[in-house]
């Protein structure tokens, strides 16, 4: 949808938020989530699902401007109102006029400008620096923040306010750990995006790292693998093995469930009494690989909580291949 890549409910979910918010073009939203998550691309998504798709899409990062400069950038300011503002310049409001202005990163603006700002979005005005008339503006505001603001409201650091101000639609970006379904699909779709920008054959991920990739937190988020991918087309020829992986990758396997407490995923005990291998007949060896197998499934199965996408992506099998075994083994959660 719109740029953004994923299949998962989650996404799924978030896909239809988008829609909604899309069409209501005048109402203020919010998007929170990890440094990572696509914030940006999902307020592109608004812009270009509401009425306001053929004005502009003006985004500017809080956090990367300056103080004493963020002011004149969103609000303006006319000639001679500061040392070097040698003309009158127009701010990202008004330039933003008839489309959306996009605050990446909100929860980083000084109390100053939060004054300041809470005024625009109450009375659709703006006053660039020096001047004595205020200029009207018509707009919608998305912001976005990697920060959690209720938090920092409690702790005095953005004004209540403007925080109610702010989250009249409150979305949420999430986490690529808990888009499971989408990892692997996100995965081959920068594979082919970067082929084709290199204009080179894409690389073949061995199955085993699938694995991997799906027990990893990914605290980077989607711009991680995005990175990643990039390192692996510059430094792999068509394969990538586990050896190829960064060593925080393959460490352990299970990084994602360190805060759960949940084990590592290992195969069942293939121990065999060695009294029994030297006695005759004593090893039924098909009702030993059905057991193990059986074994083998369930632990998937639990190290994943079921999740039969994720189970089968860990043994290397297909999802139906692994489906019609649970079935015929009458494996059911305990």
């Amino acid at each position: 949808m719109y740029g953004i890549i994923g299949q998962s409910p989650t996404m799924q979910r978030l896909f239809k938020s988008i829609e909604r918010v899309g069409s209501a073009s005048d109402v203020t939203v919010l998007i929170q989530g990890e440094s990572g998550t696509g914030k940006e691309l999902i307020a592109r998504a608004i812009h270009n699902s509401s009425p306001r798709t053929e004005g502009p899409l003006i985004p500017v990062n809080c956090a990367a401007i300056p103080e004493e400069l963020l002011e004149s950038e969103l609000f303006g300011h006319v000639k001679g109102s500061f040392t070097g503002a040698a003309y009158n310049r127009a701010g990202r409001f008004e330039l933003a006029k008839g489309g959306t202005l996009f605050l990446d990163e909100i929860g980083d603006m000084s109390p100053k400008l939060q004054a300041k700002m809470l005024r625009v979005l109450q009375e659709k005005v703006v006053e660039p620096v020096g001047a004595v008339k205020p200029v009207k503006v018509e707009v919608r505001v998305i912001a976005a923040t990697h920060r959690n603001l209720e938090e920092e409201v409690e702790k005095g650091r953005f004004r209540e306010d403007l925080y109610y101000r702010l989250n009249v639609v409150s979305l949420y970006a999430p986490p690529l750990r808990d888009r499971g379904d989408d990892i692997q699909l996100l995965a081959n779709h920068f594979i082919q995006d970067f082929a084709q920008k290199r204009n080179r054959p894409p690389v073949v991920l061995d199955e085993a790292l699938w694995a991997v990739f799906d027990a990893y937190r990914w605290p980077g988020n989607v711009r991680e693998m995005q990175n990643l991918i990039e390192r692996l087309m510059v430094l792999c020829d068509e394969r990538v093995e586990m050896d190829d992986l960064p060593l925080k990758m393959r460490g352990r396997l299970s990084n994602r469930d360190d805060d759960d407490g949940s084990a590592d995923f290992a195969a069942a005990d293939l121990s065999l009494s060695l009294a029994d291998m030297e006695e005759e007949g004593a090893i039924d060896f098909n009702r030993e690989v059905e057991e193990f197998e059986n074994r083998l499934i369930l632990a998937a199965l639990e190290r994943t909580q079921w999740n039969k996408n994720r189970a089968a992506r860990m043994l290397n099998l297909n999802r139906t291949t692994l489906v019609e075994k649970i079935k015929k083994k009458g494996l059911v959660e305990q």
